[in-house]
């Protein structure tokens, strides 16, 4: 694995984990300027500083979009992305603003790209995919600018810092930057390779360019950008010229337009050899590794995102940098006092329900399950034996659900497979052994258990799961926890765009298109991976007719569910405009206050303060700073001067 983090160890500039000097890498602008090209090392290096500008989307603490949806709620609310979902960010004070860190990364890029031609040992081909690497950088970077605040700056050359006031930037029209970000993209694409080798994972090539343009245009095709937007930014003009920034009438076309992007960018990957990953039985029979879960459709998913001891075949573009010791992992593990795994997070109620029962249905549109009491507490029988203790009790919501539940979810009762290590122990496991012989914990979640809020008498302050779950996703169950706070830990690289989010954008605008049977078609391609029936087998059971407003929810839904955790709902939520509706109330989860398994079969609303203010937070401040040096800049609305 150190060959995957080798590219970003010498780069990362602002990020807490790694530690260099940046002025290593690119030297002052001035007399040395030259040493960044002098030979291939420095300019490789120089390529490699361009990309530290990007966020890393596994660093949990600071995160703008890991924490920040409606899919979990965590024991960490003192960290810096607590902010976004409590509301409390204004335009003096963005808290996570990547307004400048996205043009600085830009200006490195065409500084880069004025220096490859100078290096004189470098071949031509080397030169040409570097490039290329920087013209795919350039757009990347307009491309996150433009999610995060719509209209933007649009940077066509290196940046002047000597120009006059009179003559910065406006912010241009959304339409026209996003077509500006896809000629960009295309651009790139034709200069980079389909995929890289281990040394170089991480890096741009032709299908990462492909997936970004399509998901482009699926966010200016969507409600937030284009039906909405008429009504939301109507008043959103140039203070200079009165340009309108926003679209001004609903455009059907967008659709269209993102429909044809998805197919191509897939059509590319799968010629060039991605597909969903299918492995069921990784890593079954090496002795170094957990054999839990068991072979089949939830140790696969479990895998999905960790494999990458050989290139995993679905991620298109992945985050190569480690999450470190405060990431999901230590963050999600169940508790050990002093090991490091701090128990504290927690799938939402309302998360827990977007996952489908076994027969591929929501549960309270499933006829075999809509009319049982979510929360009555039952024993759990052999028939579930794979996944909780028979004999332990849980609530009957927990039972019979689709594979991606069990793969991603620990509830009361459920497994949490994990190791101990070897020399100091932190868990007793399901066999009742403090050892290495069974690698499963039975989570208990009532006060005194071993994923508890403590006892009756004494409650922790942290480090606790706040609604009576816990996640398991992005949580390697190799990792090996030690009672003294050693142990080993797994980082993985961490998937920014899967082949399945393609499959998933694909059969959305396939459902805006009209396009129901081709919609459907991807749909189930995902769903056959996660083990659940097809759509229209599913909905056959409930009597429900899959019109375009019913797969339009059955997209959604499966979206929700499949990027789960996955730095995507904070996005969705808001191209969809539902982020007014989900992130403007408190969470829900189960009672761990209780001290006894029926007192904890309660829903209690959990009382972190959420709050989103519609329609202001549906795009991100601009800092006021920069508000206030440029005269010709507008901010979005409802961030007008200090206050919104």
């Amino acid at each position: 694995m150190k060959s995957i983090y080798r590219i970003f160890m010498a780069v990362a500039v602002t990020f807490a984990f790694v530690s260099c000097n940046f002025l290593d890498i690119v030297p002052d602008e001035n007399a040395t300027k030259e040493d960044t090209y002098s030979d291939h090392n420095k300019t490789e290096k120089y390529l490699y500083s361009c990309y530290a500008y990007l966020p890393q989307s596994n660093l949990a603490q600071g995160s703008l979009d890991f924490f920040t949806g409606d899919e979990v709620t965590t024991a960490f609310e003192h960290e810096t992305f607590a902010a976004f979902p409590k509301g409390n960010y204004t335009a003096s004070s963005p808290v996570i603003s990547y307004w400048n860190d996205f043009f600085q990364g830009i200006r490195q890029c065409y500084m880069f790209l004025e220096a490859v031609d100078k290096t004189p040992d470098m071949d031509d081909e080397r030169k040409a995919d570097y490039k290329a690497q920087g013209q795919f950088l350039i757009a990347y970077y307009h491309y996150m600018l433009a999610r995060c605040y719509g209209p933007i700056i649009l940077v066509n050359e290196t940046p002047n810092i000597e120009t006059k006031v009179e003559d910065f930037a406006h912010r241009m029209p959304y339409d026209e930057c996003v077509q500006w970000i896809c000629d960009k993209l295309d651009a790139a694409a034709a200069g980079l390779p389909v995929r890289r080798d281990q040394i170089q994972y991480g890096l741009a090539t032709s299908v990462a360019a492909k997936a970004v343009k399509a998901k482009m245009l699926l966010y200016a095709a969507s409600p937030l950008f284009n039906e909405r937007a008429p009504e939301l930014f109507k008043n959103m003009r140039d203070p200079d010229n009165g340009t309108q920034l926003m679209p001004t009438a609903y455009d059907a076309n967008k659709w269209v337009k993102a429909r044809d992007a998805m197919k191509e960018a897939i059509d590319f990957a799968e010629q060039n050899g991605y597909h969903l990953y299918t492995k069921q039985d990784r890593f079954i029979g090496d002795a170094s590794k957990n054999q839990w879960p068991a072979a089949g459709l939830v140790r696969c998913l479990r895998l999905l995102s960790l494999d990458y001891q050989e290139v995993n075949p679905e991620v298109l573009l992945a985050e190569t940098r480690g999450e470190g010791w405060y990431g999901v992992l230590s963050k999600s593990l169940p508790f050990s006092a002093s090991g490091w795994a701090w128990n504290g997070v927690c799938p939402t109620w309302a998360m827990l329900n977007r996952f489908y029962t076994k027969n591929g249905l929501p549960w309270d549109e499933d006829p075999e399950f809509k009319d049982t009491e979510k929360l009555q507490v039952v024993a759990i029988d052999s028939a579930h034996q794979d996944e909780g203790q028979p004999g332990k009790k849980t609530i009957v919501f927990n039972l019979d659900r689709e594979p991606r539940y069990y793969a991603w979810v620990a509830f009361q009762g459920g497994y949490y497979e994990v190791q101990n290590d070897p020399s100091n122990p932190a868990y007793t496991m399901s066999n009742g052994q403090k050892n290495t012989t069974d690698s499963r914990l039975v989570c208990d979640f009532v006060l005194g258990g071993n994923c508890s809020l403590g006892t009756a008498a004494l409650k922790r302050t942290g480090n606790y799961s706040p609604g009576g779950y816990l996640n398991k996703k992005f949580v390697s169950p190799n990792t090996a926890v030690s009672a003294s706070g050693g142990g080993s830990r797994e980082w993985m690289p961490f998937p920014v765009i899967r082949l399945a989010d393609l499959y998933l954008g694909y059969a959305e605008a396939c459902v805006e298109t009209g396009d129901l049977e081709t919609a459907k078609t991807y749909l189930n391609k995902v769903r056959q991976r996660a083990g659940i029936p097809d759509v229209e087998t599913s909905w056959a059971r409930a009597g429900v007719t899959l019109d375009q407003a019913k797969l339009r929810q059955i997209v959604r839904q499966e979206r929700m569910a499949e990027f789960y955790l996955e730095c995507q709902n904070f996005w969705d939520m808001r191209r969809w405009m539902l982020a007014g509706e989900c992130f403007n109330k408190k969470a829900q989860g189960l009672n761990i206050n209780a001290t006894t398994i029926e007192e904890f079969a309660g829903l209690k609303e959990i009382q972190y303060e959420r709050k989103f203010e519609s329609p202001t937070q549906y795009l991100l401040p601009i800092p006021i700073d920069d508000i206030n040096k440029n005269p010709h800049l507008v901010n979005n609305p409802g961030y007008t001067g200090d206050h919104r």
